[in-house]
C-alpha cells in the first residue's frame, strides 16, 4: 500500500459490570473535508481517452475535465453538463497515492439519476500499465444507469471473463435515486461479497484461484466518476436532465479481522 492512513478505533460494549471491547484498525478514510480535493490521494484523469483508449473504451460521450470535480459541503460533487454541443463530468482515481490489498470498502453516495447518467465507483490492480486490462482484474462497487432506474450493478471484471462478464448481479431497490445509500464490498483473499444498505446482494467466489480467475490477491486503487452514455450508459442521453450532480460524502476502509 502507498499511502498508510491508518487508525486504531476501539469500541465497547458495556454489560453489567464487564465490559467487552473490540479493536478496529481503519487502513483509510475519507469524508471530503474542507473546499477542495486532497492531491495527496487524488488524481484528476481528463480528456476523452484518446489517442490510447478513445471513448475510454466503452464508447462513452463525455470529456472528462477537473472543473466538474468539487468538494462541496463534505461531500465529493461531481456534476455532468452538456456545454456547445459536448458532453463534460469528472473523474478522480488513486492510482499511486491510495494502494491496498483486503479490506473492507464501504461507501456513502447519492445516485445522479437520468437517462444516459452512469455513474461509478470501482477499483482496478495497481498493476494494469504492466499486465493490462483485464487481466489486472477490475471491482465494480456501485454502478448505475439512468436508463434502468431502481437498479444497483455490481460486477467482477477478470481475464476468464470481461466484458459482459458472468460475475455480476444486478439488484432491485426501490427509490434507490432518492438520498444517500451505502455501497460495501467485502474484499478478502478467497471471496468478494457486495452489499447495499446492509443488504447482501452478490458473493463471488471464483472456480479456481488463479490470475485468470482470481487476479485479486494484490493492491487495487479507487476510481470514482460519472460517464455518459456508451456501450452501458446509453445508447441515449436525455439532454434534459443537465447539469446533473453525482455526490460522495465518505469513503472508508477497514482492515479485515
Amino acid at each position: 500500500m502507498k499511502l498508510k492512513l491508518n487508525r486504531l478505533a476501539i469500541f465497547c460494549l458495556i454489560l453489567g459490570f464487564n465490559s467487552v471491547c473490540a479493536q478496529e484498525e481503519i487502513i483509510f478514510e475519507e469524508h471530503f473535508d474542507g473546499d477542495s480535493l486532497n492531491t495527496d490521494i487524488w488524481n484528476y484523469e481528463e480528456g476523452d481517452g484518446c489517442p490510447n483508449l478513445c471513448g475510454w473504451g466503452n464508447n462513452e460521450e463525455q470529456v472528462y475535465n477537473r472543473n466538474y470535480v468539487e468538494v462541496i459541503d463534505g461531500n465529493l460533487v461531481i456534476t455532468a453538463v452538456k456545454k456547445d454541443g459536448e458532453y463534460y463530468s469528472g473523474k478522480i482515481n488513486s492510482k499511486g497515492n491510495l494502494e491496498f490489498t483486503y479490506g473492507e470498502i464501504e461507501v456513502k453516495a447519492k445516485l445522479a439519476p437520468g437517462t444516459g447518467l452512469w455513474p461509478a465507483i470501482w477499483m482496478l490492480g495497481s498493476d494494469i500499465d504492466t499486465v493490462g486490462w483485464p487481466a489486472c482484474g477490475e471491482i465494480d462497487i456501485l454502478e448505475y444507469v439512468g436508463r434502468e432506474p431502481d437498479m444497483v450493478f455490481t460486477s467482477l471484471h477478470t481475464p476468464a471473463s470481461h466484458g459482459e462478464t458472468i460475475n455480476t448481479k444486478k439488484s432491485y431497490f426501490e427509490d434507490i435515486e432518492e438520498g444517500y445509500h451505502t455501497y460495501k464490498a467485502i474484499w478478502t483473499k478467497d471471496y468478494i461479497e457486495f452489499f447495499v444498505d446492509g443488504n447482501q446482494v452478490y458473493r463471488f467466489t471464483p472456480k479456481a484461484y488463479d490470475d485468470e480467475h482470481y487476479p485479486y490477491r494484490k493492491d487495487f486503487y479507487f476510481l470514482i466518476n460519472m460517464a455518459i452514455g456508451g456501450n452501458f450508459g446509453g445508447p441515449e442521453v436525455d439532454d434534459t436532465i443537465f447539469p446533473a450532480k453525482f455526490y460522495v460524502d465518505y469513503i472508508k476502509v477497514k482492515k479485515l479481522n
